[in-house]
C-alpha cells in the first residue's frame, strides 16, 4: 500500500508540469463548444465534435452550414490550437534542458525494477558485451544494460533489452539499475580504469555482490581482482590460450567437440546451510547416495570453505554449505536435483554447450 501511494504522488509530480497546458486544452476545448452552441444553437454532441475536428485538423467539414458568428468561432479556436501547440513545444524545449525526460526514465526504471530481481546487470555493450548478453538471454534470465554511447544504446534496445543510457562508473547508476537485487554485475567497459572504477563503486554499495569484469592486461586483472571482482577475463589472453591449446591439443579439442554434440551443461548445486534439512544426509557419503547410478550425472569438484575439491571419490562425505558442481545432459542434471530434494537452495547454469554454436565461433 505504501509502494502504491509512493508511486502515485511520484507520477502526480511528474505530470504537475503539464498541467497547465492540460487546463488550457480543456477551457479552449469547451469554450468553443460554448461558442457553437450560442451562435448556431447545436446540441453538445455537435458543437463538441465541431471543436474536436477544428483544434486536430481532420478535415471532415462542418456539421452543417455554420453562420457568419460560427465562422468567427472556428477562426478563434483554430488560433487558440496554433498558441496551444506553440506553448506545448515550448515547454517540451525547457522540459528537456531542465533532465526532465531524463527523470520520466528513472521513473519508468523504478517501477520495472520493484519487478525485477536476481537479474543480471552488463555495463558495456560493445562486442564482448552483446555476446555476453546473447548467452544470458538463451537462459531467460533478466538483463539490464547499462551504456552511455548512443548508437550502442540503439543497438541493445533493437535487440529487445532494457537500457540505462547513463556512466556505469557513478553510484547512482548502479543503484538505479538495482544493483542490491541483481543476481550479478558483469563490467566490460573498453577502458581498464573504468572497468577498476566501476568495480570500486558497486563493491562499496553491496559488499557481497558478485562481479565479472573484463580486462586489456594481466596489470589490469591484478588490480581489478584487488579491487575485489570475483572474476576477471581477459578476451585477448583467453583467446590467446584457446588457440594455443587448439594448436598442440587437437585431440582434447576433438573431445571437446564430442561433449559440444551431446548438449552437456555443468549447474552449480548450492546446499542449504541448516543441518536440520539434512537429517542423516550430512553422514552418508556421494557413493552411498547413489548420484551416479540413480541420476547418471557426473560431480566435477565440490566447493567447501573456499577450498575447490576436484574429482571428489565416493567416499566423499556430503556436508552443510557445500556447492556441488555436477556434469551430465538436462535429463540427468534434474534427475539429481529431484535426489537431493530440499537440501539445494539455489541451482545455477555455469556452462550449456552446443556443437553448432562452437562451430559457428570457430569459423
Amino acid at each position: 500500500m505504501k509502494l502504491r501511494l509512493f508511486e502515485f504522488y511520484f507520477i502526480k509530480d511528474y505530470l504537475r508540469p503539464w498541467f497547465g497546458l492540460i487546463y488550457s486544452l480543456f477551457f479552449l476545448f469547451f469554450l468553443g463548444a460554448i461558442g457553437y452552441r450560442i451562435t448556431e444553437g447545436w446540441d453538445w454532441g455537435d458543437c463538441l465534435w465541431m471543436v474536436l475536428i477544428t483544434i486536430t485538423t481532420i478535415g471532415f467539414g462542418e456539421v452543417q452550414t455554420l453562420s457568419p458568428e460560427g465562422r468567427i468561432i472556428t477562426v478563434l479556436i483554430i488560433v487558440g490550437g496554433l498558441i496551444f501547440i506553440q506553448f506545448t513545444f515550448q515547454k517540451a524545449v525547457r522540459l528537456f534542458e531542465s533532465g526532465y525526460f531524463q527523470r520520466v526514465n528513472e521513473l519508468r526504471f523504478k517501477r520495472l525494477l520493484r519487478k525485477m530481481e536476481n537479474h543480471v546487470i552488463l555495463c558495456g555493450y560493445g562486442r564482448v558485451g552483446q555476446e555476453i548478453s546473447n548467452q544470458i538471454k538463451t537462459q531467460n534470465i533478466p538483463i539490464i544494460v547499462v551504456e552511455s554511447d548512443e548508437d550502442r544504446k540503439k543497438i541493445a534496445e533493437d535487440n529487445g533489452l532494457e537500457v540505462l543510457c547513463a556512466d556505469a562508473t557513478l553510484d547512482e547508476t548502479l543503484k538505479l539499475a538495482g544493483l542490491d537485487k541483481c543476481k550479478s554485475l558483469v563490467v566490460t567497459l573498453p577502458n581498464d580504469a573504468a572497468n577498476l572504477y566501476v568495480v570500486l563503486s558497486a563493491k562499496g554499495i553491496r559488499s557481497s555482490i558478485r562481479v565479472i569484469a573484463r580486462a586489456g592486461t594481466e596489470e589490469a586483472a591484478s588490480k581489478l581482482r584487488l579491487a575485489g571482482a570475483s572474476i576477471v577475463v581477459s578476451p585477448y589472453i583467453a583467446a590467446g590460450r584457446a588457440m594455443a591449446s587448439m594448436a598442440l591439443r587437437p585431440i582434447a579439442i576433438d573431445f571437446l567437440d564430442l561433449l559440444a554434440g551431446s548438449e552437456c551443461e555443468i549447474e552449480e548445486f548450492e546446499l542449504s546451510n541448516d543441518i536440520s534439512l539434512f537429517g542423516t544426509a550430512e553422514k552418508i557419503t556421494l557413493s552411498e547416495l547413489g548420484i551416479g547410478k540413480k541420476s547418471g550425472a557426473k560431480i566435477l569438484a565440490i566447493k567447501e570453505d573456499e577450498k575447490l575439491i576436484t574429482n571428489p571419490g565416493g567416499d566423499f562425505l556430503l556436508q552443510p554449505g557445500q556447492v556441488l558442481i555436477a556434469f551430465g545432459s538436462k535429463e540427468q542434471l534434474t534427475t539429481l536435483n529431484r535426489l537431493l530434494g530440499n537440501l539445494v537452495v539455489s541451482v545455477e547454469l555455469l556452462k550449456s554447450v552446443s556443437y553448432t554454436h562452437l562451430r559457428a565461433h570457430e569459423t
